[in-house]
């Protein structure tokens, strides 16, 4: 048995979590590359929900096999990003009305989520954002829990949809720009922790 700390063990990084998320972001890529080419809303389905899916699995996996370290973490949250923008970047090739509230995704996510996502190396007990809330429990509450993914990473995309079959052309752009606000609130906020101007709040449980 290895007596390297868990996060920087070197076997870590050929183990089953790392290559299920590379196989998923292999996949999730290919998809919405031959979506970019057919301009089929189905592949883009298709690819989002490979994204999606492996993105779940792999975490989950990481923690039933006692197997999360600090590489696998930053593995997924890179493989997270080059998923997401070749995906999107189909989408708007596909469907230009989706540019305006995709830009915004873009920033919001490719920018800011990824600078506070990264944030958790600044603890280097942390061996990924879902264990944030030992450190302040609103910034978790409102990127990492499972309602906030779930904001983060499909709510724009379905808006998008129902935008596309009902005209509802508002709703992306909402949701696109409270995404938005969500993570200039929380950048200030641990901004504020980092400075000593702000206490934390720390919780033992979390509620994602």
């Amino acid at each position: 048995m290895s007596t390297l700390p868990l996060a920087i063990r070197p076997a870590l990084l050929l183990g089953v979590p790392n290559r299920i998320t590379l196989i998923r972001t292999v996949i999730a890529m290919a998809v919405a590359t031959y979506a970019f080419r057919t301009g089929d809303l189905t592949w883009l389905v298709v690819g989002y929900f490979s994204y999606w899916f492996g993105d779940s699995l792999d975490g989950w996996v990481a923690r039933r096999r006692n197997e999360e370290s600090l590489s696998g973490a930053v593995f997924d949250i890179v493989c997270d990003r080059a998923c997401s923008f070749l995906l999107a970047a189909a989408f708007m090739a596909t469907y230009p009305a989706t540019i305006g509230p995709l830009a915004i995704y873009l920033v919001q996510f490719g920018v800011l989520d990824t600078m506070l996502t990264f944030s958790f190396l600044l603890w280097p007990w942390m061996l990924s954002p879902n264990y944030f809330y030992k450190v302040d429990r609103p910034i978790f509450l409102w990127n990492w829990s499972k309602p906030a993914k779930a904001m983060n990473t499909a709510a724009v995309v379905i808006s998008l949809i129902v935008a596309g079959q009902t005209g509802a052309q508002w709703l992306p752009y909402t949701i696109a720009v409270a995404a938005l606000v969500v993570k200039v609130v929380s950048s200030y906020r641990l901004i504020m922790i980092l400075c000593g101007r702000r206490a934390a709040v720390p919780a033992e449980g979390h509620d994602g």
